[in-house]
């Protein structure tokens, strides 16, 4: 899911977000190599303040001066996952059980490459989704390129 770049700026932020009481959810790399822009998603328990994306931003700003990841200049976002979080470890898939997610996967599984429907949790090494209109997928964990939470708003509330 992750490139090795992304994997080992997660790597080098995990011990630090950990002692900070917070989880980095994903770290995406996006845009041209001359100018990328490193985004770093975080929760809490209890959620993400303000305040805590300003710690945040200004610790994982100094670690990567001092890894310094790319040459040249960079843009680094810190923000909370949102409404339509990425799932990245299997807590992620396990926690967001009974969840609407659209899952990628890096070729076809089962003739598929992309699945929207309820996450049924994480069992054994796979992702269960179960697809409205077909059957329920076990996706192998190892071959998902990329999954969310599909975020909904209920506007009658």
């Amino acid at each position: 899911m992750l490139t090795a770049k992304e994997k080992a700026l997660l790597t080098a932020m995990e011990p630090r977000a950990a002692s900070e009481g917070v989880e980095i959810v994903t770290v995406e790399i996006v845009g041209s190599k001359k100018a990328p822009t490193i985004r770093v998603y975080i929760d809490a328990e209890g959620g993400i303040s303000f305040d805590e994306l300003a710690r945040t931003q200004a610790w994982v700003g100094d670690l990567m001066d001092e890894l310094d990841p790319f040459p040249g200049a960079y843009m680094l976002e810190v923000s909370s996952p949102g409404i339509d979080r990425p799932l990245r470890t299997p807590e992620h898939f396990a926690r967001s059980a009974g969840e609407q997610v659209s899952v990628k996967t890096n070729g076809p599984v089962e003739g598929r490459s992309s699945f929207t429907g309820e996450l049924l949790g994480y069992d054994d090494g796979c992702v269960v989704v179960a697809v409205e209109g077909a059957d329920t997928y076990r996706i192998p964990y190892d071959s998902i390129k990329k999954a969310r939470v599909k975020g909904t708003i209920d506007f009658s509330a």
